[in-house]
């Protein structure tokens, strides 16, 4: 996806999935990866860079439903108490944060784009919200469409899915019900869009290797990236295929 203006290649990739899919620990080894291959990398966090009236946010996860604030671990689990929280006043201050957080996520890109990277990351993206809405409502439904008009699509949107329990016994903050039906979410948003590529349950080094398979067949690769140019790129690509085995197939 070339920025405006420009003839010169930018690829946009996104990672989303339910809390402890393992995010973090794949963002940072596509990382490493490309550094390694010359290419420049710009990482944007989608709740520290993107989102809009944070104060707002937290107030109410902390102040008014007395959730925990930090982060849960294995040794010390606490109870968020924000996304998970239903009731249809939330969800109307939702959709009104989430309309923000669309323009606020177009004018992102754009930005990102007239920088000087070969790739840009985002931890999460909107798709991470729209994934808090209950897509069973055919109103949140249209929402979502609205939404997802003001979004850009990116090159590709890696969907990180995981058992439920096992994502919440690396990351204990949020009811395990709640976390079956985020991660049932995520996975109806992307049948109902096709802007997803799920990656299936698996090793951390498996997970890695279907990553990047898809990131060598989807990429703009610049023709600085690597040793030998286009040439390493080809070795790797073959060297992933060999790795990978079968095609990943998308999540029912």
């Amino acid at each position: 996806m070339p920025a405006r203006g420009t003839t010169r290649p930018v690829t946009l990739v996104s990672f989303s999935g339910i809390d402890g899919a393992g995010k973090s620990t794949q963002i940072n080894a596509l990382c490493q990866r490309l550094h390694k291959m010359g290419v420049r990398v710009t990482l944007i966090r989608f709740w520290d860079d993107v989102s809009r009236l944070k104060a707002i946010r937290e107030s109410a996860g902390h102040k008014l439903f007395k959730g925990d604030k930090g982060i849960g671990t294995p040794e010390a689990p606490i109870t968020r108490k924000d996304k998970n929280v239903r009731s249809w006043p939330m969800t109307c201050i939702r959709l009104a944060l989430y309309f923000f957080d669309a323009l606020s996520a177009r004018s992102s890109v754009n930005r990102a784009l007239r920088s000087n990277a070969d790739v840009i990351i985002f931890d999460r993206y909107c798709y991470d919200e729209l994934a808090n809405l209950d897509l069973h409502n055919p109103l949140l439904r249209s929402y979502v469409a609205l939404l997802l008009k003001i979004v850009p699509t990116l090159d590709k949107s890696f969907l990180l899915d995981a058992e439920p329990l096992h994502a919440r016994m690396r990351k204990p903050e949020y009811p395990l019900d709640f976390v079956y039906e985020n991660r049932a979410a995520y996975l109806q948003l992307q049948q109902s869009t096709g802007r997803l590529t799920v990656i299936l349950p698996s090793s951390v080094e498996e997970v890695e290797r279907s990553i990047w398979r898809h990131i060598l067949e989807s990429l703009h690769w610049p023709s600085n990236a690597g040793e030998g140019g286009a040439h390493s790129i080809d070795i790797q690509y073959t060297e992933a295929h060999a790795l990978e085995g079968p095609p990943i197939r998308p999540a029912a």
